[in-house]
């Protein structure tokens, strides 16, 4: 019988594959159709928004029905999303599809699995190897993105070559990510139904772990917001408006930038085990925001490569590191909770951020929303270490007594 975590992690390459291609070809396809950045922004914001309600539900109601059942009908709903999209041309029917549905549009994965898949894993590791875990999750969902940001150049290549209509081609690669989405429901079918029954029907979502979950849930909101300005959608169209970049050229850059970022969760680990999680979280993420913010300031294409690459060397050690220190102050009973009520104050405070990013790109092609993300973020990192460098898991606490 194939292991929990792997599982997990093979569902998870199978979606950031779809998200990699989805964040870059939905801004392409929604200008195809005649509509503004703004438009795209707002469309941005619904998927945002209907992620987040998704996973308040699931927060509410997943002990009940189960993670594994759950799980498969999140992956029922992605396959019907792509269908859907790909048959809808006009707006407001897609904005309702983008909120119902599980489109994407970042890099990273804010949708209604990341709190299910979260307390799965988490349950399925030990303390020690968990931090571990998530670096491998992370990971392998950044290969998968980065190579799903090459497949955004299948479009190009079918119009180019095989002279198929440039929207034909969008809309196959929305059918594309439908597949997807049936592929993973055949991987989730495989988690053990024993695995949930071994769960409490009634879990207390979160008695002994609310204080410190809510404080984390309102900082990471805060992170969110700013990372939503410049979620991938949002950047690609930025690039193609201010130096001209085709899709093609689109997915060699997230597909760099990427790869990148999957070494950095690797790197995380041993930084972590060595400094602790919170300021590995701190002092990775401050300079990639400073590099962030110089972006707009060049006017040279291949200095603000060279700085997003940088950036995505730096921003992303703090994934699975965030992701490990949640679970790690929480009970275990309370994980499935925690992932839940730390996911959706994200989901719901970058929903708007998309929106204004169309706006101020809508206003000016300087780049704006560059800026107000790394602004933002680093205060963000400021105030997250000032009020967490002391609240350190249990097992950050027991190497320290054994070095002592």
């Amino acid at each position: 019988m194939d292991s929990i975590p792997s599982l997990v992690v093979a569902a998870r390459s199978i979606r950031a594959l779809g998200d990699g291609f989805v964040s870059l070809i939905l801004p392409l396809y929604l200008l195809a159709l005649g509509y503004a950045p703004l438009d795209v922004g707002i469309v941005s914001t619904a998927t945002l928004l209907g992620s987040a309600a998704l996973s308040l539900a699931v927060g509410a109601f997943a002990t009940r029905i189960g993670q594994r059942r759950a799980l498969l009908g999140a992956s029922l709903l992605m396959l019907a999303t792509g269908v859907a999209f790909a048959g809808v041309h006009d707006f407001w029917p897609l904005v309702v599809v983008a909120f119902v549905g599980t489109l994407n549009p970042t890099s990273g994965d804010v949708s209604v699995f990341l709190p299910l898949e979260h307390a799965v894993l988490s349950t399925a590791v030990s303390a020690e190897q968990r931090t571990r875990a998530f670096a491998r999750y992370s990971l392998v969902g950044a290969i998968f993105g980065a190579l799903g940001a090459l497949v955004a150049g299948l479009p190009q290549l079918l119009s180019d070559a095989l002279h198929v209509p440039w929207k034909l081609a969008l809309q196959a690669m929305f059918l594309l990510y439908a597949a997807l989405g049936g592929a993973a429901w055949l991987l989730y079918r495989r988690l053990p139904l024993e695995r949930e029954a071994s769960l409490p029907v009634r879990q207390a979502p979160l008695r002994d772990s609310r204080r410190i979950v809510l404080t984390l849930a309102a900082l990471f909101s805060v992170d969110a917001f700013a990372g939503g300005l410049v979620v991938q959608s949002m950047l690609s169209l930025w690039l193609a408006q201010r130096y001209a970049l085709d899709a093609a050229q689109l997915g060699v850059l997230f597909f760099a930038t990427g790869l990148l970022a999957g070494g950095s969760y690797l790197v995380a680990v041993p930084l972590a085990r060595r400094f602790g999680l919170i300021n590995t979280m701190v002092f990775t993420h401050i300079p990639s925001s400073l590099a962030l913010v110089a972006v707009p300031f060049t006017g040279d294409v291949g200095v603000a490569i060279g700085l997003l690459l940088l950036r995505s060397a730096l921003s992303q050690m703090d994934v699975p590191t965030r992701s490990s220190y949640v679970m790690a102050v929480v009970t275990p009973a309370e994980r499935a909770a925690a992932a839940s009520v730390t996911s959706v104050p994200r989901s719901l405070a970058a929903a708007g951020s998309p929106l204004l990013a169309g706006w101020l790109l809508g206003l000016s092609a300087f780049g704006w929303p560059l800026v107000l993300t790394g602004v933002i973020k680093i205060l963000y990192d400021l105030t997250l270490l000032r009020l967490f460098r002391d609240v350190r898991p249990p097992e950050e606490k027991v190497r320290t007594r054994r070095c002592a």
